[in-house]
């Protein structure tokens, strides 16, 4: 197995915990908090991890800062609204609408990164909005 595929169904695997801690956590506790303490605790906990493994070795560049800057307010704001969601509507339905981000991606990486799409791409990003549609109503 490649070494992103696992690194890939890791991710999948922690990203289902999310929605359920953090459904659990939210219980008369204000989205926009619970999103600070979770990103304070992320940080911590990254920034052990990097020094634990030695990626602070290297060059960053303004370029590369600014874009890694980038999607930190990305995720910022798609973490704030996520919580604000579960919080108030059910778990199922948010998740399965906020997986449409893996159709979005497909088609902003074509778009902007000029990465490959072909039709079974395209048929196979529609069926997860399709599906998302589904799961949610």
């Amino acid at each position: 197995m490649k070494g992103y595929i696992l690194y890939a169904i890791l991710s999948a695997f922690f990203a289902s915990l999310v929605p359920i801690f953090g459904k659990l956590g939210l219980k008369n506790v204000d989205a926009t908090l619970a999103t600070t303490i979770r990103a304070v605790i992320m940080a911590i906990f990254l920034v052990g991890v990097a020094f634990l493994t030695g990626s602070t070795k290297g060059s960053l560049t303004a370029k590369n800062l600014l874009f890694i800057a980038f999607s930190g307010l990305a995720g910022a704001l798609s973490w704030l609204f996520y919580f604000m969601a579960i919080k108030e509507g059910k778990v199922p339905a948010v998740v399965a609408i906020d997986k449409t981000s893996v159709a979005l991606a497909v088609f902003l990486s074509w778009l902007i990164l000029g990465e490959n799409m072909n039709i079974k791409t395209a048929i196979g990003a529609l069926l997860i909005v399709i599906g998302a549609i589904l799961v949610s109503v």
